[in-house]
């Protein structure tokens, strides 16, 4: 039977998760709230999130760093679209700068999360490699533990997958040692991951990449350089050249959405013209029209037209077909055609995990987050003390970090003037809104396929996960924090207090 020690540590937040959302919260703590203590726990050995865990060839960012970038920390490189290790030295230097590492407690699986009304506090469960498990107190709990399944990808189940007597490879655990040089590899999968592995492993050594899909996607292609971001890097100060470049992207990436949700029929001749341009007498319809609008799902980024030139070159090539079955030297298409292959890379998708599969509960009852509602686009309905963040899906997923991170800081701050130990948003049950589809308006297979999981949207603020970032930001920032919703709960309320 696995040990249980005693508390080992009270603290005033505690915060899930050491990528990209742990680190921007834990900076805003740092900065703006100076006295509260907190920590930082993440099941891995070391920073970085999904930007440690993924190793494929090619790994890198689908958005550029200026706004996957944190709003208190410019990005210095020349590439504006960079690979995973300079993002991981980005997140790195960050870490030492704000003295966070001392706050990290690595390889620490939170396994459970339990919220006491008589107390008002959060007991958190953790779970060390060996098994044994360790409690924590803290009054708030933020969770920035991602959005998809670590364990477990999404597996569609292609029959014979057995018989193949070569190397099947998921993304998400790319083998070390996997050598590909000379060899066949059959990409399976239409989105990011796909596109990034294909141009990179036909470039590096592969015989041939095909990519294997049953949808096209849509394909932008720019510079992995921004050349206006170097440029105003030489004439001012990095902060300055920085604060410019994120307005002009962010700008401009909301427009173009709005522009391609108004006007889909001339987005999706632009994109499929860009594209026929790139691939010259290797475009066809069949590979590279996908059959819903532009946005339906998030756009596949080509920095400097890589995917195109594997193409072009004759170093890869893309077949759209239905699986019949993996066979001992490849794959069977439904149409006929068989692709040899030494290797098959799964490229099929995530899982998303609500909570970081965490056992949430309050007063011992669990959470079910797909009946709760999203409350200003980080806590939830009826749940006291707890945050967390779910990106955007069309824009950067940093830009909701550094609101949500803002936001709480000033909820934290408001408590302190209330001397309040608790804030729960509050939504009676027979006052709850009609409920919308979180995902409405998208339509990737990973989003449909938590729709039922994901905490529950309305038509308007604040019971809503919003997709606009520059209003989010404004409502984040002005609308009061005691806005009649959110209530509080004083420390002389608590039992015996």
């Amino acid at each position: 039977m696995n040990a249980v020690t005693p508390i080992e540590e009270c603290l005033d937040v505690l915060i899930v998760g050491a990528g990209i959302s742990g680190i921007g919260m834990a900076v805003h703590l740092t900065r703006d709230c100076p006295d509260k203590s907190y920590a930082i726990l993440d099941r891995r050995a070391q920073i970085g999130g999904t930007w440690d865990l993924f190793r494929y060839p090619g790994i890198r960012s689908d958005s550029d760093m200026h706004t996957l970038g944190f709003s208190f920390a410019p990005w210095k490189h020349e590439k504006a679209i960079a690979d995973g290790p300079a993002i991981l030295d980005y997140l790195n230097g960050i870490a030492d700068d704000y003295g966070l590492r001392e706050r990290m407690r690595f390889e620490r699986k939170v396994v459970s999360a339990d919220w006491d009304s008589a107390t008002a506090q959060w007991t958190v469960v953790t779970e060390l490699p060996d098994g044994n498990r360790q409690h924590l107190q803290s009054r708030f709990l933020f969770l920035g533990s991602g959005y998809y399944d670590y364990d477990d990808p999404y597996d569609a189940a292609f029959p014979g997958r057995d018989t193949f007597k070569g190397q099947v490879v998921h993304p998400q655990f790319w083998p070390k040692d996997l050598d590909y040089q000379g060899k066949k590899v059959v990409v399976i999968g239409s989105g990011a991951t796909a596109v990034t592995i294909v141009p990179a492993m036909a470039h590096s050594g592969a015989a041939h990449v095909t990519q294997l899909q049953r949808t096209p996607t849509y394909m932008v292609s720019r510079p992995a350089r921004d050349a206006i971001a170097n440029g105003l890097r030489k004439v001012l100060p990095e902060r300055v050249a920085y604060a410019i470049t994120r307005f002009k992207n962010i700008t401009l990436q909301s427009l173009m959405f709005k522009r391609v949700r108004e006007k889909p029929e001339k987005a999706r001749d632009f994109i499929l013209g860009e594209t026929a341009k790139h691939l010259g007498d290797k475009y066809n319809e069949r590979d590279f029209v996908p059959p819903y609008n532009p946005w339906e799902q998030r756009l596949c980024l080509v920095p400097d037209a890589d995917f195109f030139r594997a193409i072009t070159e004759g170093k890869a090539d893309v077949v759209t077909d239905q699986i019949e079955r993996f066979d001992a030297t490849g794959i069977k298409l439904k149409l006929g055609q068989h692709l040899d292959a030494d290797i098959i890379v799964t490229a099929t998708g995530l899982n998303l995990a609500v909570a970081g599969k965490i056992a949430v509960s309050v007063d011992g009852r669990p959470v079910d987050f797909g009946h709760t509602f999203n409350y200003r686009n980080c806590m939830f309905s009826n749940v006291p003390n707890l945050a967390g963040v779910f990106g955007y899906i069309n824009a950067s997923w940093t830009l909701r970090v550094d609101i949500v991170a803002e936001y709480l800081t000033r909820l934290l701050k408001q408590m302190d003037t209330y001397g309040a130990v608790a804030a729960t948003p509050v939504l009676p049950s027979d006052a709850a809104p009609e409920a919308i589809d979180v995902f409405d308006g998208f339509s990737s297979g990973y989003l449909q396929r938590a729709r039922d999981r994901m905490p529950k949207n309305a038509q308007a603020l604040p019971w809503r996960l919003n997709q606009d970032y520059r209003k989010d930001r404004i409502d984040m920032r002005q609308a009061p924090i005691d806005d009649g919703v959110l209530q509080f709960r004083r420390a002389r309320d608590l039992v015996g207090g």
